[in-house]
Order: structure tokens, then C-alpha cells, then sequence
């Protein structure tokens, strides 16, 4: 896990734990304390078409947690088959969590799991929606609450009690998203082989558009 530092420097936030080298961490995201919460699957190691080969070394495909100020990363999730995309809710009340097992495993559902969020501390609320077409990856939540998850057939908009609100129909398998614009309005979409932009009537709750309800 590597940050960026403002004038172009790497930083080397997480690379093993308890003197294990880290799977393959695959998606990030940082609440307002500033704590870096990031998923750590192991598809940069099951072959070498995305990563290079190796035995994973970890006893499990955490979600980790690295403090505010720093230091080891500490699991805070640990019985996902592969964790994926997450994210958190508007008021950081809530964080979702991508289980994205179902692409080397059929018995995996592609679910999407909830949890409640005190400090550092996760409480499971179960799985919050199903995806009826491929799995979710990367995730994003509005103003009003409400969750877009990338799918094998588009964006899924999600209502906040997990009821699915309608699609963004892509032509090609979608892996992440996120709002953006000067206006907050604006979806950014990846997938396959291109990168798609639809307006969408609703902020994204990104922290530069939290402020402008």
C-alpha cells in the first residue's frame, strides 16, 4: 500500500503483517480521521497475467485498517473470499465491502456486505444486495445514501435499504467508478477497454462534494 506524497514521493504505508508479505492489496479507501482502509485479495498473485505468481503468505484475504497516525495494519474483516471494492456512506456510519470470489469460484455469491462502523471497529449487518449480473468490484455511495456498484452489465444504483434502483447499461464488464466534475455530478466509468462519462441527478459523496447538498 503506497501513497503518493504531494511533490511526487512514494510513501510505503503497509507491505507485509506480522512479518507476512500482504496478498495483493486491491482497493482503498480513507475515512475523514484519516485511516486508510484497504481490501487485500490475492489476484495480483494466482497467476502472472496480473500480477506475478505466488503462494499467499496471509491466512486469510483480509480488509485491513492503518490508524490515523500510522503503524501496522490491523485486519478488521477477515472471512471474505476475496474482498474488493469498498466504500463508506455519506456520514462514514457505514462501510460496504465488494465480495468478488464468485471470478475463480461459482459458489460464491456476488454479494455486497454492510457494516457498521465505530472508530476502528466493524459491526456486521449482513449482505446488503445481490448482484444479478457478474460481481461487484469498485463501489461509490450519494448524497442521499444511495449505492452505485460497477456489474458485468454496468452501474448498479442501489437504494440505502438494498433495493436495486436501476442500471447504467455499459457495452463492456465495468471494474470501478466514481463521481466528479466541478458539479459532483458526473459518473466516471471504467470498464474493459474504455472510460465512460454519464451525468447522473444526484451528488456523489465524495469529500469534495459533501459540503454542496
Amino acid at each position: 500500500m503506497v501513497r503518493t506524497e504531494y511533490d511526487g514521493s512514494l510513501k510505503v504505508l503497509a507491505s507485509e503483517h506480522e512479518g507476512r508479505r500482504l496478498n495483493s492489496p486491491n482497493d482503498v479507501v480513507v475515512s475523514s480521521d484519516g485511516a486508510v482502509w484497504f481490501t487485500d485479495p490475492t489476484y495480483g498473485i494466482i497467476s502472472n497475467f496480473e500480477g506475478n505468481r505466488a503462494e499467499p503468505e496471509q491466512s486469510a484475504r483480509h480488509v485491513f485498517r492503518i490508524a490515523p497516525e500510522g503503524g501496522a495494519p490491523v485486519p478488521v474483516i477477515s472471512d471474505f473470499a476475496q474482498p474488493n471494492g469498498l466504500c463508506f456512506s455519506s456520514d462514514e456510519r457505514l462501510l460496504y465491502v465488494a465480495e468478488s470470489g464468485s471470478s475463480h469460484d461459482d459458489s460464491v455469491p456476488s454479494v455486497i456486505r454492510k457494516y457498521a462502523v465505530e472508530g476502528g471497529r466493524l459491526t456486521p449487518l449482513g449482505d446488503f444486495a445481490t448482484l444479478d449480473c457478474g460481481l461487484p468490484d469498485g463501489m461509490r455511495c450519494d448524497i442521499e445514501g444511495n449505492l452505485w456498484s460497477s456489474a458485468g452489465d454496468g452501474v448498479h444504483c442501489f437504494a440505502p435499504d438494498g433495493t436495486l434502483l436501476g442500471k447504467i447499461l455499459v457495452p463492456e464488464v465495468v471494474a470501478n467508478l466514481c463521481f466528479g466534475g466541478t458539479d459532483g455530478q458526473r459518473m466516471y466509468i471504467t470498464a474493459t477497454s474504455s472510460v465512460y462519462r454519464v451525468f447522473v441527478d444526484v451528488k456523489g459523496a465524495e469529500p469534495w462534494t459533501r459540503s454542496h447538498r
